[in-house]
């Protein structure tokens, strides 16, 4: 069972505006989650029902979960700083 892994436009345009480098790293991350939504690693975000996050460096991919769409769709990739701030 493969989920569809979908971007909300503002997690999009995150996305490319980083670096090559991180952009490679996270996309491998990103992509494995269409095997396996809930990897080893990745956090339930507190008081928000099937959103998670993953840890790729500096960086954090927020994203939500529906089994029963078999969707995961990222919400946010943000720096740590930047990346439980409230908005998404």
């Amino acid at each position: 069972m493969n989920y569809e892994v979908r971007f909300v436009p503002s997690a999009w345009k995150a996305f490319k505006s980083l670096p090559r480098e991180i952009q490679g790293r996270m996309d491998y991350r990103i992509l494995s989650l269409m095997s396996n939504p809930r990897p080893t690693g990745c956090k339930p975000l507190i008081g928000a029902k099937d959103r998670f996050r993953i840890r790729i460096g500096d960086y954090r991919v927020i994203y939500q979960v529906s089994d029963q769409d078999l969707l995961v769709l990222v919400l946010r990739i943000a720096h740590r700083k930047d990346a439980y701030r409230k908005g998404f």
